[in-house]
């Protein structure tokens, strides 16, 4: 027999809300993180949603389920722990018709788009599922859609937008792009070629990326108003500063810091085509002691301090880019003139000597000779490793202090280093000698498979304390702590929303008052 509180969990059922938009890029995802955070400041139970994610960009639950970065920085925002309810699939692009896809956080293989939609009812029970399993656990559930609405060839298929706000019976609030122009044309473009059940559902428009003089735009907004018949909720200035989780694309080419505390070090990132999971670099990015930029070409390269090789969707076809580019030699010569290398994932298969493909996995490409700077060999296999860690040890011999490591695999492929690779982290128990990376016995080639370990602000610290000392530059007087910047900035993005929008219109909304 189940308790009362058991009883009262069963037949618990969340309030909704709804963020979609006028199209990709207008800041869904920014907007759905940032009233997250301002209802979890006002009391509320809230957690995220997005039904189904496509994005290069990913994280790993605690219990080793593979979802979408911005889910995970969303459920950051709510103060909670990810799960893989939050965004049941995540679609991670191989090429121009080819993804992976992850069905409640593990990988199903890969599929071609029409292969994909025949899954469509199979993936419509996944989403509602995972819904209602969410939906008992918190008062409130903000969930994300994707692209636009009135996709009108895609609608068959919708999982993501008004078929799931129908289902779980969401109010929807529309975001538009004002700075790319045109948008009252598009916000109305977008409602007119909805069916009459789905404008019913929508509940107002938010205006993204406004620059200017508020009062020029106001005739507009009440022009629009009459026109639609739907409020303006809310007109939400363009935030240059403002640091967020990217979805999907690089958030900029180039990141050199604003403001410089003594000599900074210079990081160069390599560009390659399907580059993936660049949320590892966000630490650098934003350090006032780190100038940060990508190179896709050897003339961009110069002199740097450190060159990082990040993940990559398809290894061995990036691996290809860089060598007919000439990178390869350019990583080589600067090696040989004091830069250290770090490679991620990825990255990290790169520095080794041979990467195999026996089954396709990734490539069309069965082997490449890797850039040979470690003596590893890596074969890749359908099966994905996903996982978390976290662990205090001591990182030898590139660190000697005790550190606390944090971060997550996400991988496929198994490497195999010769019994003579120096383990950039200490193994535990019964793991291989080299579970998570290794380093050179110069300390000038480094290699890991755990993103998300720069966060740590012990670990990345650490390393660029290596690079000062290589280089004899003077260390900073404070170093900087990415834990309290990421948190500072979620609260500015709760305050940006919070000083822009009718909060207490939205919540009537939500209470359905």
């Amino acid at each position: 027999m189940a308790t009362e509180k058991e009883k009262e969990r069963m037949t618990h059922k969340a309030k909704t809300l709804m963020i979609q938009g006028t199209g990709s890029d207008v800041g869904k995802s920014v907007i759905t993180a940032g009233i997250c955070r301002l209802l979890h400041r006002k009391g509320w139970k809230v957690a995220p949603f997005k039904a189904q994610n496509m994005s290069l960009n990913s994280f790993v639950t605690p219990e080793g389920g593979e979802i979408s970065r911005a889910q995970s920085y969303q459920a950051e925002a709510c103060n909670i722990a990810p799960r893989v309810e939050m965004n049941p699939i995540l679609i991670k692009p191989i090429g121009d018709n080819l993804s992976q896809v992850v069905l409640m956080g593990k990988a199903q293989g890969n599929r071609v788009a029409e292969d994909y939609f025949e899954r469509h009812e199979k993936h419509k029970q996944i989403v509602k599922d995972a819904f209602d399993t969410l939906a008992k656990d918190y008062d409130l559930i903000v969930i994300e859609g994707a692209g636009s609405p009135a996709e009108i060839n895609l609608k068959q298929w919708d999982l993501v937008n008004m078929h799931l706000a129908e289902q779980v019976d969401a109010p929807v609030i529309i975001v538009g792009d004002i700075d790319r122009g045109g948008v009252f044309a598009w916000m109305k473009g977008t409602l007119d070629l909805l069916e009459p059940s789905e404008k019913d559902r929508v509940a107002g428009f938010l205006i993204n990326k406004f620059r200017g003089d508020i009062e020029l735009l106001k005739p507009g907004l009440k022009q629009f108003e009459d026109l639609a018949h739907k409020p303006i909720l809310g007109v939400l200035p363009y935030f240059r500063n403002l640091v967020v989780d990217e979805e999907d694309s690089i958030p900029q080419w180039s990141h050199p810091a604003q403001v410089f505390s003594g000599d900074p070090l210079d990081i160069a990132v390599l560009w390659y085509p399907r580059v993936a999971n660049f949320t590892d670099l966000a630490p650098l990015a934003n350090d006032p002691n780190v100038s940060l930029r990508y190179v896709a070409h050897p003339s961009q390269l110069g002199r740097p301090d450190l060159i990082i090789l990040p993940g990559s969707k398809n290894t061995i076809d990036d691996l290809q880019y860089l060598k007919d580019a000439g990178m390869d030699r350019a990583i080589t010569r600067c090696r040989s003139q004091g830069t250290t290398l770090f490679g991620i994932c990825g990255g990290f298969q790169m520095l080794g000597k041979k990467i195999r493909d026996p089954q396709n996995t990734e490539s069309k490409i069965k082997e490449i000779d890797g850039l040979n700077l470690f003596d590893a060999d890596t074969t890749l296999h359908p099966e994905k490793i996903t996982r978390q860690v976290i662990r205090n040890t001591t990182v030898s011999p590139l660190f000697k202090d005790k550190l606390t490591i944090r971060g997550y695999e996400i991988h496929t492929g198994i490497t195999q280093f010769s019994p003579s690779s120096i383990p950039l982290f200490q193994p535990e128990g019964n793991e291989a000698p080299c579970p998570l990376g290794i380093v050179s016995d110069d300390c000038s080639v480094i290699g890991t498979y755990l993103h998300g370990c720069l966060d740590e602000d012990s670990i990345r610290n650490a390393l660029l304390d290596h690079l000062r000392k290589r280089r004899g530059l003077t260390l900073p007087e404070k170093a900087f702590s990415y834990h309290q910047f990421r948190n500072e900035h979620m609260d500015r993005l709760a305050d940006w929303i919070e000083s822009s929008i009718d909060i207490e219109l939205i919540t009537k909304i939500i209470n359905r008052a």
